[in-house]
């Protein structure tokens, strides 16, 4: 069974995000950036699978210009075994969307024909949770989002996934036929940590580079972005000195009661 994880490369989540003076984006010059945290669970997932005998490949593929490559020989490190990259110049890459991505990812699965994509549920630079489930739509794929649970059964062109996620009233456990589309939730699994020498293992492994005109896929942006800016400055919070005043405040100022 080959599984295909994605992987997108995003200002750590240690960062402190600085908006540009002119408000037309969010500063990352010189900034650190690494793996999408929920990606990181995705490859890790996929990884098991493959120790668990599931699996017998994990191919990782991500979108963007060159240094992506990064994040891709991350996932090698982990336990990948293939890095492909679809390469975009600078404004293809600062202006791509979920809607090209997904596109963009249903020609590579068209190509390498997974049994099960694997991804984060959502990128945490853009926050917009779609690219897995528009990319199950364009593939004609079950999906099953937010897993906090994976596991596959069955035997060769009868495997089904059994994905558990967390909802407002409990748990729920989905059942999918193979080939599908999961997304991975923070609770998944706990990422490995990667290892000096299966880094440098990783730098030696070439990547498939795949140009997106050569996927006849179109990636020009849908959405222009107007302004990016900080969000307001909370007010500074207040001691009060009992219960009366407290309920008082509520009432008369905060009006909630």
């Amino acid at each position: 069974m080959k599984i295909l994880v994605t992987v997108k490369r995003v200002v750590d989540y240690n960062v402190k995000v600085r908006v540009k003076p002119d408000g037309s984006d969010v500063d990352i010059a010189n900034v650190k950036m690494s793996m999408n945290p929920f990606d990181e669970i995705a490859v890790e997932e996929a990884v098991r699978l493959k120790e668990s005998g599931v699996a017998t490949e994990v191919v990782a593929v991500s979108c963007g210009t060159t240094v992506s490559q990064d994040v891709l020989r991350t996932a090698m490190a982990m336990g990948a075994d293939r890095a492909l990259l679809v390469v975009l110049d600078d404004a293809q890459a600062a202006g791509l969307e979920p809607l090209a991505v997904a596109k963009l990812l249903a020609a590579v699965v068209a190509r390498e024909k997974p049994d099960l994509v694997v991804m984060g549920k959502q990128a945490i630079d853009d926050d917009a949770n779609q690219t897995g489930q528009m990319l199950a739509a364009l593939c004609g794929f079950p999906q099953a989002t937010f897993a906090s649970k994976l596991v596959v059964s069955g035997v060769e062109g009868q495997r089904e996934a059994h994905v558990t996620r967390e909802v407002d009233g409990g748990l729920q456990t989905l059942a999918v036929l193979l080939p599908a589309v999961v997304t991975a939730d923070l609770r998944l699994n706990e990422p490995r940590y990667v290892t000096l020498p299966n880094i440098m293992k990783a730098k030696k492994k070439e990547i498939e580079q795949l140009q997106a005109f050569e996927l006849g896929v179109s990636v020009a942006p849908r959405v222009r972005m107007l302004r990016v800016a900080d969000p307001p400055v909370r007010p500074a919070g207040v001691k009060v000195p009992s219960v009366a005043a407290l309920v008082e405040k509520l009432r008369d100022e905060a009006k909630v009661i």
